[in-house]
Protein backbone atom coordinates (compact mmCIF):
# COMPACT_ATOMS: atom_id res chain seq x y z
CA UNK A 1 0.00 0.00 0.00
CA UNK A 2 1.36 3.30 -1.06
CA UNK A 3 1.21 5.72 1.92
CA UNK A 4 1.75 9.57 2.10
CA UNK A 5 2.20 11.68 5.27
CA UNK A 6 2.40 15.27 5.76
CA UNK A 7 3.41 16.64 8.61
CA UNK A 8 6.38 18.23 10.07
CA UNK A 9 9.48 16.06 11.19
CA UNK A 10 8.76 15.51 14.73
CA UNK A 11 6.06 13.66 13.97
CA UNK A 12 8.02 10.56 11.97
CA UNK A 13 9.80 8.86 14.60
CA UNK A 14 6.69 8.16 16.56
CA UNK A 15 4.49 7.39 13.21
CA UNK A 16 7.33 5.12 12.62
CA UNK A 17 7.01 3.10 15.75
CA UNK A 18 2.82 3.20 14.80
CA UNK A 19 2.89 1.50 11.85
CA UNK A 20 5.49 -1.27 10.68
CA UNK A 21 7.21 -0.77 7.43
CA UNK A 22 5.28 -3.35 5.55
CA UNK A 23 4.19 -0.36 3.17
CA UNK A 24 5.84 1.95 1.10
CA UNK A 25 5.74 5.21 3.14
CA UNK A 26 6.85 8.91 1.76
CA UNK A 27 7.57 11.63 4.37
CA UNK A 28 6.61 14.88 3.28
CA UNK A 29 6.57 18.32 5.16
CA UNK A 30 4.55 20.70 2.90
CA UNK A 31 2.17 20.35 0.27
CA UNK A 32 4.76 21.89 -2.37
CA UNK A 33 6.00 18.31 -1.93
CA UNK A 34 2.95 16.50 -2.28
CA UNK A 35 1.71 17.00 -5.39
CA UNK A 36 3.81 14.56 -7.16
CA UNK A 37 3.78 12.00 -4.72
CA UNK A 38 -0.05 11.76 -4.69
CA UNK A 39 -0.71 9.84 -8.12
CA UNK A 40 0.21 6.69 -6.93
CA UNK A 41 -0.82 7.26 -3.07
CA UNK A 42 -3.82 4.72 -1.82
CA UNK A 43 -3.77 6.81 1.90
CA UNK A 44 -2.92 9.85 2.92
CA UNK A 45 -2.79 10.93 6.52
CA UNK A 46 -2.67 14.58 6.54
CA UNK A 47 -1.38 16.61 9.98
CA UNK A 48 -2.06 20.22 8.50
CA UNK A 49 -5.63 20.08 6.83
CA UNK A 50 -7.92 21.01 9.77
CA UNK A 51 -5.86 24.22 10.05
CA UNK A 52 -5.60 24.47 5.81
CA UNK A 53 -9.36 23.21 5.18
CA UNK A 54 -8.85 24.59 1.41
CA UNK A 55 -6.61 21.79 1.15
CA UNK A 56 -9.04 19.46 0.53
CA UNK A 57 -8.93 20.60 -2.97
CA UNK A 58 -5.64 18.84 -3.67
CA UNK A 59 -7.71 15.26 -3.04
CA UNK A 60 -11.21 15.86 -3.61
CA UNK A 61 -11.55 14.33 -6.83
CA UNK A 62 -9.18 11.21 -5.97
CA UNK A 63 -12.31 8.92 -5.91
CA UNK A 64 -10.67 5.59 -3.78
CA UNK A 65 -8.47 7.88 -1.85
CA UNK A 66 -8.42 7.44 2.21
CA UNK A 67 -7.39 10.78 3.52
CA UNK A 68 -6.71 10.38 7.18
CA UNK A 69 -7.14 13.81 8.99
CA UNK A 70 -5.80 15.01 12.11
CA UNK A 71 -9.09 16.63 13.09
CA UNK A 72 -8.36 17.43 16.93
CA UNK A 73 -9.37 21.06 16.89
CA UNK A 74 -12.03 20.76 14.21
CA UNK A 75 -14.73 18.33 13.68
CA UNK A 76 -14.66 16.96 9.74
CA UNK A 77 -18.57 18.50 8.97
CA UNK A 78 -16.85 21.88 10.11
CA UNK A 79 -13.73 20.99 8.04
CA UNK A 80 -15.43 20.10 5.00
CA UNK A 81 -18.28 22.75 4.92
CA UNK A 82 -14.99 24.69 5.55
CA UNK A 83 -13.63 23.72 2.28
CA UNK A 84 -16.37 24.40 0.16
CA UNK A 85 -16.26 21.16 -2.11
CA UNK A 86 -17.85 17.84 -2.98
CA UNK A 87 -15.55 14.93 -2.15
CA UNK A 88 -14.49 11.70 -4.07
CA UNK A 89 -12.09 10.56 -1.88
CA UNK A 90 -12.93 9.09 1.82
CA UNK A 91 -11.92 10.99 4.69
CA UNK A 92 -11.39 9.84 8.00
CA UNK A 93 -10.30 11.90 11.19
CA UNK A 94 -7.64 10.91 13.58
CA UNK A 95 -5.94 11.76 16.38
CA UNK A 96 -2.40 12.14 16.29
CA UNK A 97 -1.38 14.24 18.86
CA UNK A 98 2.14 13.09 20.16
CA UNK A 99 2.41 10.74 22.38
CA UNK A 100 -1.30 9.82 21.11
CA UNK A 101 -0.57 8.21 18.09
CA UNK A 102 1.63 5.23 19.10
CA UNK A 103 -1.13 3.44 21.17
CA UNK A 104 -2.62 0.28 20.58
CA UNK A 105 -5.84 1.81 19.43
CA UNK A 106 -6.34 4.43 17.06
CA UNK A 107 -8.98 7.30 17.68
CA UNK A 108 -11.09 8.03 14.53
CA UNK A 109 -13.83 9.69 13.61
CA UNK A 110 -15.93 9.56 10.13
CA UNK A 111 -17.39 12.12 7.98
CA UNK A 112 -20.46 9.66 6.42
CA UNK A 113 -21.40 6.43 8.42
CA UNK A 114 -21.31 4.87 5.09
CA UNK A 115 -17.47 4.41 5.20
CA UNK A 116 -17.19 2.37 8.31
CA UNK A 117 -16.60 -0.55 6.08
CA UNK A 118 -13.32 1.43 4.66
CA UNK A 119 -12.12 2.16 7.72
CA UNK A 120 -12.39 -1.27 8.81
CA UNK A 121 -10.21 -2.30 6.25
CA UNK A 122 -7.96 0.27 6.11
CA UNK A 123 -6.96 -0.21 9.69
CA UNK A 124 -6.76 -4.11 9.32
CA UNK A 125 -4.45 -3.42 6.46
CA UNK A 126 -2.31 -0.61 8.64
CA UNK A 127 -2.33 -3.81 11.50
CA UNK A 128 -3.88 -1.22 14.09
CA UNK A 129 -6.71 -1.18 15.78
CA UNK A 130 -9.32 1.54 15.96
CA UNK A 131 -11.96 3.93 18.63
CA UNK A 132 -14.37 4.91 16.71
CA UNK A 133 -15.84 8.26 18.44
CA UNK A 134 -18.28 11.11 17.61
CA UNK A 135 -17.05 13.47 15.19
CA UNK A 136 -16.89 16.53 17.09
CA UNK A 137 -13.88 19.00 18.35
CA UNK A 138 -11.49 17.85 20.44
CA UNK A 139 -12.72 13.76 19.89
CA UNK A 140 -12.66 12.32 23.06
CA UNK A 141 -8.91 11.80 24.40
CA UNK A 142 -7.65 15.66 23.51
CA UNK A 143 -10.75 17.13 24.90
CA UNK A 144 -10.29 15.15 28.23
CA UNK A 145 -6.50 15.67 28.54
CA UNK A 146 -7.37 19.66 27.40
CA UNK A 147 -9.35 20.34 30.52
CA UNK A 148 -7.30 18.13 32.88
CA UNK A 149 -4.16 20.52 31.87
CA UNK A 150 -6.60 23.54 32.03
CA UNK A 151 -7.30 22.66 35.45
CA UNK A 152 -3.90 22.31 36.62
CA UNK A 153 -2.73 25.51 35.45
CA UNK A 154 -5.50 26.82 37.78
CA UNK A 155 -4.16 25.36 40.38
CA UNK A 156 -0.43 26.53 39.68
CA UNK A 157 -2.02 29.91 39.20
CA UNK A 158 -4.07 30.06 42.53
CA UNK A 159 -0.38 28.22 44.17
CA UNK A 160 -2.40 25.65 45.62
CA UNK A 161 0.06 23.68 44.79
CA UNK A 162 3.72 23.15 42.61
CA UNK A 163 3.48 21.77 39.03
CA UNK A 164 6.06 18.98 39.79
CA UNK A 165 3.33 18.40 43.21
CA UNK A 166 0.26 18.58 40.65
CA UNK A 167 2.46 16.21 38.41
CA UNK A 168 3.48 13.97 40.69
CA UNK A 169 -0.53 13.84 42.76
CA UNK A 170 -2.22 13.04 38.97
CA UNK A 171 0.16 10.06 38.17
CA UNK A 172 0.04 8.11 41.47
CA UNK A 173 -3.90 9.16 41.53
CA UNK A 174 -5.29 8.42 38.40
CA UNK A 175 -2.47 6.28 37.32
CA UNK A 176 -1.52 8.71 33.77
CA UNK A 177 1.79 8.12 32.47
CA UNK A 178 2.14 11.76 32.69
CA UNK A 179 1.26 14.67 34.84
CA UNK A 180 -0.48 17.50 33.13
CA UNK A 181 2.55 19.61 32.81
CA UNK A 182 4.70 16.84 31.43
CA UNK A 183 2.21 16.25 28.93
CA UNK A 184 2.04 19.82 27.99
CA UNK A 185 5.21 19.33 27.24
CA UNK A 186 5.27 16.76 24.90
CA UNK A 187 1.62 17.43 23.16
CA UNK A 188 2.80 21.19 23.09
CA UNK A 189 1.34 24.11 24.65
CA UNK A 190 0.34 25.51 21.20
CA UNK A 191 -2.24 22.50 20.47
CA UNK A 192 -3.81 23.12 23.82
CA UNK A 193 -4.31 26.35 23.78
CA UNK A 194 -5.71 25.99 20.30
CA UNK A 195 -7.70 22.73 21.41
CA UNK A 196 -9.58 24.69 24.35
CA UNK A 197 -10.08 27.80 22.24
CA UNK A 198 -11.75 25.90 19.62
CA UNK A 199 -13.63 23.97 22.28
CA UNK A 200 -14.82 26.82 24.32
CA UNK A 201 -15.95 28.73 20.90
CA UNK A 202 -17.66 25.61 19.46
CA UNK A 203 -19.36 24.81 23.43
CA UNK A 204 -19.00 28.21 25.62
CA UNK A 205 -18.62 25.54 28.01
CA UNK A 206 -16.93 27.12 30.79
CA UNK A 207 -14.79 24.05 31.73
CA UNK A 208 -13.13 25.17 28.64
CA UNK A 209 -11.85 28.72 29.12
CA UNK A 210 -7.91 29.04 28.73
CA UNK A 211 -6.47 29.87 31.90
CA UNK A 212 -4.86 33.16 32.14
CA UNK A 213 -1.49 31.40 32.68
CA UNK A 214 -1.97 29.11 30.20
CA UNK A 215 -2.59 31.42 28.20
CA UNK A 216 0.75 33.54 29.07
CA UNK A 217 2.87 30.81 28.59
CA UNK A 218 1.42 30.07 25.25
CA UNK A 219 2.04 33.70 24.19
CA UNK A 220 5.82 33.87 25.78
CA UNK A 221 6.50 30.54 23.78
CA UNK A 222 4.60 31.90 20.68
CA UNK A 223 6.84 35.13 21.40
CA UNK A 224 9.78 33.09 21.23
CA UNK A 225 9.12 31.58 17.69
Amino acid sequence: MQIVIVAPPEIKPEFELKFTATHDYIFVTDYNQIRNNLKEAEVVFDFFLADNPDRLRLYQDREGLIIFCQAVTASLAQLAYNAQTKLACTLIGFNGWPTFLNRAYLEVTLLKEADKPVLQEVCAQLSTEYLLVEDRVGMVTPRVLAMLINEAFYTLQENTATATDIDLAMKLGTNYPYGPFEWTEKVGIKNIYKLLDALYTDTRDERYKICPLLKKKYLQEAIGE
